[in-house]
């Protein structure tokens, strides 16, 4: 009788969970479907056949996606890595709602099989690859994920814009040529208006007739109707398919091809070197310079131009024309070219849409802590590098490319307001204690600010932000000498900085040589004379102040002071570091330099340039086509220069030679 009820109360509690299981199953059906996280449950065409497989599988997927798993590994340690690549695509369609499989994988191409090939094209195809993965598939999957965003930000920012792949320097020209392709040049700098606004405003302009731009192509039509006839005409006698959203539709590779030859064109018409690149243009190109050079078509290539970059912004790269356009106005004139300004973008991005589901149990989860500190870093990084020289005409043509990133201190207040932002949304601990190390990289940051603006000759600005930080309230509490230092002078207090700073080389090293760049890439290039004048001057005063006080003669080494890091004469260390710029540079921008520089910089480049830019087949013409004379023109007093420099390296090779005797 006992075993009988026993059983009576089973069944019933077996009823009542299957009851129960079947609400529980419907309720979290519809929250699954709600929140869309639910496993793919249909095959498209084209994906790998593990994808049929595992949606066939049914409540057996997880043991097969286990599987997978496996054999990716095992793939990743036999180096077969594009059967790695599809076998991922089937894991991330068959799991597209748990972000930290994207992660790996993207993590997986950008850096463990990146570094396994043996070329910069091939470590580029798999950088680009895991960022592909991130922004155009996992990020659209799931759009409010804080790690998904921090992910792809880290890879613009350490991967690309960092320095520690071998490779970097060629991902940031790739990052520059696709931007640059994509959105033009930015709106060149004017050096007699310095104002931060003026920038924004600057690169802003630029940006709003993409943001104002129609999403679809008859809208276009419609309000500038010379564009059909541009489209058409494009289509006719270039070849190219231009018209989106219609019969004849282009698709992504076709407008970025279009958008390419674009400026191509422009580029070419900007460079000295283009003149001769026309002579041999294909018929195409020909047909689309003409097309680009009508003055009657303008109007439509204006309005076309803007539709077509937004179609590429929103649809190829899954950004937001609208956004790019407010960060610009929130954060600085961010130059797209730059990878910090991607890295910024997408952790800005992931910030905004994180703080729409923080609450008090999350507020210091470190995805959120993280993905703030990347658009600190990001803020940083525009500031040191926002400013792109980048030769994109002589990249394309793989003659060698210039790129040189200086510093832009318009993102200096940028950091200034951002960090009171997020002190005041309490993402950082620390605000209580005596030392903190966002307080600390706080004012490390600014004193190198300060000492920026000083030696650009902008004293008034260095002035304001030395006051600022002398009186900002949260230092830290920990050095007791802090009022001190603050209540000197400003030009007291740089020549303490600089004896500071002097007291190591390299760092004595970087500061001149910053200082030069800054004048030769600054001044010359950007063609602001006052900062060259203003770089040149605070370059000769940390050159002759480490050299009074740090570099001293041996009798081990009679030809070379123990502290000759840099030439003791500041002329010739000087004209050694122009000459080594030179030699980053195309022949446009050699060019420029050297035609704005002064006699006794020309002298010390002008037997590097008659080498390289001359025609090996015609010595009186440069490499454009243009009289040698006219684009380099021979500086007085080359003679002359010559035997000095003779003299002076001769001289210090004997007193090398007498040292080594005596011994």
């Amino acid at each position: 009788m006992q075993g009988k009820a026993i059983r009576i109360v089973c069944v019933a509690v077996m009823v009542v969970c299957a009851v129960m299981s079947i609400g529980l199953a419907t309720l979290l059906a519809s929250t699954a479907s709600r929140a869309k996280l639910a496993y793919t449950d249909r095959v498209e065409e084209g994906q790998p056949p593990e994808v049929a497989l595992g949606i066939a599988m049914g409540a057996f997927r997880g043991i097969f996606v286990n599987f997978l798993w496996i054999r990716a590994n095992d793939l990743k340690q036999e180096g077969k890595f594009f059967e790695l690549n599809q076998l991922a695509e089937a894991i991330t369609r068959l799991q597209p709602r748990f972000p930290r499989v994207w992660v790996f994988h993207a993590w997986n191409l950008a850096y463990n099989i990146s570094v396994g090939t043996n070329t910069r094209t091939e470590r580029w195809y798999w950088v680009n690859a895991g960022i592909s993965l991130l922004r155009d598939r996992a990020i659209p999957a799931n759009p409010n994920d804080l790690l998904l965003h921090k992910e792809l930000a880290w890879i613009y920012l350490h991967k690309i814009q960092g320095v520690t792949d071998d490779s970097n320097r060629y991902y940031k020209m790739k990052v520059a040529e696709e931007w640059q392709s994509l959105l033009g040049p930015p709106p060149p700098a004017d050096p007699k208006d310095r104002s931060r606004d003026a920038a924004i405003a600057r690169v802003a302009a630029t940006m709003e007739p993409i943001a104002a731009a129609p999403t679809q192509l008859a809208d276009v039509i419609a309000q500038t109707p010379s564009v059909r006839t541009l489209v058409d005409r494009i289509q006719k006698e270039v070849g190219e398919h231009a018209a989106i959203g219609e019969d004849r539709e282009a698709g992504p590779d076709q407008i970025r091809q279009l958008l390419r030859r674009y400026e191509m064109i422009k580029a070419m018409q900007r460079s000295t070197t283009g003149k001769r690149a026309q002579q041999s243009m294909g018929v195409r190109t020909k047909a689309l310079l003409a097309l680009v050079d009508d003055p009657a078509l303008q109007p439509a290539w204006n309005a076309y131009l803007a539709f077509a970059r937004r179609y590429m912004i929103e649809q190829v790269y899954h950004m937001n024309a609208g956004d790019m356009l407010r960060f610009v106005r929130r954060y600085g004139p961010i130059d797209w070219r730059n990878p910090a300004a991607h890295s910024l973008y997408w952790s800005a991005t992931g910030v905004e849409r994180g703080l729409l589901r923080v609450t008090d149990a999350n507020r210091k989860d470190y995805d959120f802590t993280n993905t703030d500190r990347l658009v600190i870093q990001s803020v940083q990084e525009l500031y040191r590098t926002g400013r792109i020289f980048f030769d994109y005409f002589a990249f394309n043509l793989d003659v060698g490319s210039t790129y040189i990133a200086m510093p832009d201190p318009s993102f200096a207040e940028t950091y200034a307001s951002l960090m009171e932002e997020i002190d005041q949304r309490s993402a950082f601990d620390g605000k209580e204690r005596a030392y903190s190390m966002y307080a600390a990289g706080y004012e490390n940051f600014f004193i190198d600010v300060i000492l920026y603006f000083y030696r650009m000759g902008m004293t008034d600005v260095a002035n304001k932000y030395y006051r600022n930080l002398a009186v900002w309230p949260g230092a830290n509490m920990n050095d007791p000498q802090r009022t001190e230092k603050f209540s000197k002078e400003l030009d007291e207090w740089v020549l303490g900085q600089i004896a500071d700073r002097q007291r190591s080389p390299n760092v004595a090293v970087q500061e001149v040589a910053a200082s030069l760049l800054g004048a030769y890439a600054y001044g010359l290039l950007g063609g602001d004379m006052q900062v060259f004048d203003a770089n040149m001057k605070y370059a000769s005063q940390a050159h002759a102040y480490f050299m009074i006080n740090q570099r001293r003669l041996s009798a081990s080494d009679p030809a070379n002071a123990r502290m000759d890091v840099m030439e003791p004469d500041f002329r010739i260390h000087a004209g050694i570091v122009f000459a080594q710029f030179m030699t980053n540079l195309s022949l446009d921008q050699a060019a420029a330099a050297f035609q704005a520089a002064p006699d006794d910089l020309k002298r010390y480049s002008y037997d590097y340039v008659s080498e390289n830019f001359r025609d090996p087949e015609n010595k009186d013409l440069a490499l454009n086509g243009e009289k040698f004379e006219l684009v380099f023109g021979e500086p007085p007093g080359m003679a002359q220069h010559r035997k000095m420099l003779e003299n002076y390296f001769r001289q210090k090779q004997e007193r090398l030679k007498l040292q080594v005797e005596q011994k």
